[in-house]
């Protein structure tokens, strides 16, 4: 087996990457039934664009305020507790949203809006316990020598996932918005056994087992490696300014005047971008100058961005989509090598879940934003200006965090590789 794929030789890892692959197909079928039916019961009441996309906008800030209140809980708990327990509970709550929706998807158009948003509450109160739990949980199921591949290969099942789940999210829609959530629920159920069935090995002890010493540790770490820091906030910066996701109803159905097909299409596309890079990134890892890796994919993602917001053709779009995706995922990679290698295993859920806040922080509240920019300025105007301000934002970063524009190889970003970055 080559190198790249040597994650595989052990069992665990590949049944948690299939894992993997389920959940985030049931998620991604889910999110765009949901996206689609809400921005359309907007526009069939009477609302405008602007008002519909502020309504989307609304959905992401409902999963992002429950999961930066307990993100950082949910880092120390996967720390403090079983990492695989944490995603079997997980799961099983995603399984339970999934059977609420099937049986929602019946009700009157307000009940039914009403009930999306406190799936999407409950959604981002999930978000705050399993993705830190995931991420750390990868490391202890390959060596620490096979780490870069194995999150190579863990970004390339979300990517998986992320293609196909759009494109069936909008296909299945077209025969009743129950057939979706219960794809949905079928999938997450695979995704709970296959993780049922997941072996990991004892995860190191931490020696603290006060949550908010726990806590406040982790965000030390945070704030004192600097390639760590430069490279969550570049990410929080430019996503919250150019995200453009919550908005792809909007251009489906009012910008390239097409259906939920396209739709799928337009959310499948930046996975699809995403998928092909993590595939070379899985055969051949970065290994130098990955500080510049990280700044040339955020200028080609802010230009690609600007590109989508300018299209009025569909095929123009999914290419731009595609190409941003694609950049995305090389950001994604540096990102997450450089926490994972950095990153001692005993604190490795808390500095996840702050990764994750980040994360979160530019995604849901991302999506509030262009609900909001778009409410105010048209849709059109709005990703424009965000894609601008994403290559400007990266410009801007380059000059504040030097350490992290150098960097040549991953390990520059260990504490002991930091030290003369300290009183910068």
């Amino acid at each position: 087996m080559s190198q790249s794929l040597a994650p595989f030789k052990h069992v665990s890892f590949a049944r948690y990457w299939c894992a993997r692959v389920f959940w985030t197909l049931g998620t991604q079928i889910q999110i765009t039934a949901m996206g689609w039916q809400v921005y359309d019961i907007a526009r069939a009441r009477g609302d405008t664009i602007e008002e519909g996309a502020f309504l989307l906008g609304l959905i992401g800030l409902s999963q992002f305020v429950p999961l930066l209140i307990l993100s950082l809980f949910g880092g120390q708990a996967a720390d403090r507790f079983d990492r695989r327990l944490i995603i079997l509970v997980c799961i099983a709550l995603k399984v339970a949203i999934a059977a609420a929706l099937v049986t929602a998807s019946g009700f009157a158009p307000s009940a039914l809006i009403a009930a999306i948003f406190a799936v999407a509450m409950v959604t981002g109160m999930l978000n705050a316990f399993l993705p830190a739990a995931s991420s750390a949980m990868v490391s202890n199921l390959v060596p620490r020598d096979q780490l870069p591949q194995a999150i190579a290969l863990m970004s390339l099942s979300f990517q998986g996932g992320s293609v196909l789940g759009p494109a069936l999210g909008g296909l299945l829609f077209h025969f009743g918005a129950n057939v979706p959530y219960s794809a949905a629920l079928g999938l997450f159920i695979c995704g709970w056994i296959l993780a049922f069935w997941t072996k990991a090995p004892p995860q190191e002890k931490v020696e603290s087992g006060r949550t908010f010493a726990m806590i406040k540790e982790g965000l030390i770490y945070v704030r004192d490696n600097k390639i760590v820091l430069g490279a969550l906030s570049l990410d929080l910066a430019v996503v919250l300014l150019a995200g453009a996701t919550a908005l792809l109803p909007v251009f489906a159905r009012d910008i390239l005047h097409a259906g939920p097909t396209a739709l799928g299409a337009l959310r499948s596309a930046g996975a699809i971008g995403a998928g092909v890079v993590s595939i070379f990134l899985a055969i051949k890892p970065i290994e130098r100058n990955v500080g510049r890796w990280m700044f040339g994919a955020v200028f080609v993602f802010g230009l690609a961005t600007l590109g989508f917001g300018l299209s009025t053709t569909l095929w123009v779009s999914v290419a731009c989509l595609a190409i941003a995706g694609a950049a995305d995922m090389i950001s994604v990679y540096v990102r997450s090598s450089l926490v994972q290698l950095a990153t001692p295993d005993a604190m490795r859920g808390r500095v996840s879940a702050i990764s994750f806040v980040f994360i979160s922080a530019s995604n849901e509240m991302g999506e509030f934003q262009s609900g909001v920019a778009a409410r105010l300025l048209g849709p059109v105007t709005a990703v424009v200006a965000g894609g601008i301000g994403a290559v400007m934002i990266a410009g801007a970063w380059m000059r504040l965090f030097k350490p992290l524009a150098e960097a040549d190889r991953f390990e520059d970003a260990a504490p002991e590789n930091q030290a003369s970055t300290k009183a910068s």
